[in-house]
């Protein structure tokens, strides 16, 4: 219930605090190149539903269709625009909308497409018996995922047997101890990490 209230406060004062900077990132991104301003991707959020992300589009209209990892800062799939978002994670904001739908939390595990879920484990999908967050340990852990998967000739092979395993073991340790002492801890870490 307190974690609601948080998530429903901060989504709600976030969203008019920041309203000014998300209209000029969407004029830009509009301006850049066509396609939505909005990227809505499926993922798999709490009790194994489906629901729709919201991101800003940092990439040319069909890039998900090439693959759905992020290959290194220069993937020529990402405009420059969305270089920009990516690299501070502003792409990330529209999900205050979600947040504020209540398909996801501050804090959380982040949402995975189904096609990775299909390789959870059952004792790994305990992951998904609370709401995804827009960031999590891994998310601070795994920064800088795109350059790790930029370096491999199998980027599939490496996220799923590698990347994956170490992502679901930190939202395990999540899990198993929530608060909302942990919970303001994780997000001022990320703040810190993409300052950084």
């Amino acid at each position: 219930m307190i974690k609601r209230v948080f998530d429903l406060f901060f989504s709600l004062l976030g969203l008019t605090i920041l309203l000014p900077i998300l209209v000029v990132i969407a004029v830009l991104i509009q301006l850049e190149s066509k396609g939505s301003i909005f990227y809505r991707q499926t993922r798999v959020g709490k009790n194994s539903q489906d629901f729709k992300i919201f991101k800003f589009r940092t990439m040319f209209v069909g890039s998900d269709k090439k693959g759905l990892l992020t290959l290194g800062d220069n993937d020529s799939r990402v405009t420059k625009v969305g270089y920009f978002l990516r690299k501070y994670k502003l792409d990330e904001m529209p999900q205050l909308i979600n947040v504020l739908q209540g398909t996801m939390s501050f804090v959380g595990p982040r949402p995975e497409v189904r096609k990775y879920v299909d390789h959870y484990s059952k004792d790994d999908l305990q992951i998904l018996q609370v709401k995804p967050g827009i960031t999590d340990y891994a998310s601070i852990a795994f920064r800088d995922e795109a350059e790790l998967l930029k370096d491999t000739d199998n980027p599939e092979k490496l996220y799923i047997e590698d990347i994956m395993p170490k992502k679901i073991a930190l939202n395990k340790k999540y899990i198993a101890n929530p608060s909302v002492f942990t919970d303001v801890k994780i997000i001022l870490k990320t703040f810190q990490t993409i300052i950084k």
